[in-house]
């Protein structure tokens, strides 16, 4: 008894020092980011947040623009990962047979374990070029390029890094919903079905008892989207575009903008302070939505 005892206080202790180090780790590096961007925060204050001018030879670095490029593209992934993710969740529980779902299961872990790099290319050479051909430019052609924006001859866009996170991220968050779903005790489906309810009445009743498991599936989707670079890089088109709203018209969000200026930043003063300050942001934004979703979980 004694030894089960110390076992388990051990284990309370190793894991009691894990989180300590996980919590230093994120502490550590928000002190970094706080610390390389404190030359532009005196510099301009919050200048860089309200200004789209990016001109490193007179040392200005406004990135509004790609803040908004960031939001824009986070905000529509995640409305199209919710339908995505849930769809596929609820197909997977509810009407694969069990004998497959082994098989479904491996296919959309295989989905999310792919190198952000292959969607990338995916992206820059099918999936933009089909936006550009099949909705941009017949939109653009009816006279909404004004509002939309101009499709460029790639078709990298705002728009295509958007349903590209959208792919990338609904794997993550249909494994979290799906998991979840499959809990649902039997009890619960009996009663709903003993109470004459449908197929379709009983899963709604049933994503609404697995709302804070969605939320969450939500919450790791944003900040997946958000701090994505590699394949949103290769397919946002890089371009300052302080009409980030028009989605059709390439773009920058946080990350692509450091991946694509930072080997720069050493020739100037101000630029990687300037990038930390963004990545400062970036984090900001993540843990300020993740916070708000889980409580809003809670509260309802």
């Amino acid at each position: 008894m004694r030894a089960s005892t110390k076992r388990t206080a051990d284990l309370f202790a190793l894991n009691s020092l894990f989180n300590a180090v996980l919590i230093l780790s994120v502490a550590l590096v928000v002190a970094v980011l706080l610390l390389e961007s404190l030359p532009m925060i005196y510099r301009d204050g919050i200048g860089p947040l309200v200004t789209s001018v990016w001109n490193p030879a007179r040392e200005e670095y406004g990135f509004l623009f790609a803040l908004g490029g960031t939001l824009v593209t986070a905000s529509l992934a995640l409305l199209l990962s919710l339908a995505l993710s849930v769809g596929s969740a609820v197909m997977y529980a509810e009407f694969v047979p069990p004998s497959l779902r082994p098989v479904v299961r491996n296919l959309m872990d295989l989905a999310a374990s792919m190198p952000s790099v292959i969607y990338g290319l995916w992206g820059l050479r099918v999936l933009s070029p089909f936006l550009r051909n099949h909705l941009m430019e017949p939109l653009s052609a009816l006279g909404l390029s004004g509002i939309l924006g101009t499709p460029s001859p790639a078709g990298t866009s705002l728009l295509s890094a958007s349903i590209l996170l959208a792919i990338m991220v609904t794997p993550f968050a249909s494994a979290i919903i799906r998991e979840r779903l499959l809990a649902v005790p039997q009890h619960v489906r009996e009663a709903l079905y003993s109470l004459g309810l449908t197929k379709p009445e009983v899963v709604l009743i049933e994503l609404r008892y697995i709302r804070r498991s969605v939320l969450t599936a939500m919450a790791v989707s944003f900040s997946r989207a958000v701090g994505e670079t590699a394949a949103v890089a290769m397919v946002v088109g890089n371009t300052v575009n302080p009409n980030f709203f028009r989605v059709f018209s390439p773009g920058y969000t946080i990350s692509s903008l450091i991946a694509d200026q930072y080997p720069n930043a050493e020739a100037y003063y101000y630029m990687a302070p300037a990038l930390f300050y963004a990545a400062l942001v970036m984090f900001a934004i993540g843990l300020a939505v993740n916070l708000a979703l889980l409580r809003y979980g809670e509260t309802r």
